[in-house]
């Protein structure tokens, strides 16, 4: 019993004249120019205060370094989980150093600010 059955079916290209074919490739050059042009142009505003500037930008990087911490704090409480579980020591180690090293990326930049003051 065949569920699938096969045709042999052929397809066969359209025919194309020489001038609908430089025409067509007039377009697509068209279209790929103009989305390089406007793919490329980039408005840049400037900030008028430089100090504004690095703050924003510290602002930023601590946030994907607050990202990071919580990323690594989610996972140790994951591996800590699963040490309990398993009752390993190794691995409880492990989860609880990774679930304190995740605490302390989470909070750098407050840790930070205590210490500068």
């Amino acid at each position: 019993m065949n569920i699938f059955k096969k045709t042999n079916k052929e397809t066969t290209k359209l025919p194309m004249t020489g001038k609908v074919k430089k025409g067509f490739r007039i377009y697509c050059t068209a279209i790929m120019g103009a989305a390089l042009v406007l793919g490329t142009s980039v408005t840049a505003f400037a900030a008028g205060d430089p100090i504004t500037v690095i703050n924003n930008l510290s602002t930023f990087i601590f946030g994907l370094i607050r990202a990071i911490g919580l990323i690594l704090l989610g996972f140790g409480v994951v591996q800590v989980g699963l040490s309990l579980k398993s009752h390993d020591p190794s691995q409880r180690a492990n989860g609880f150093l990774t679930l304190a090293g995740g605490v302390i990326i989470t909070f750098a930049k407050e840790i930070l600010d205590l210490i500068v003051g």
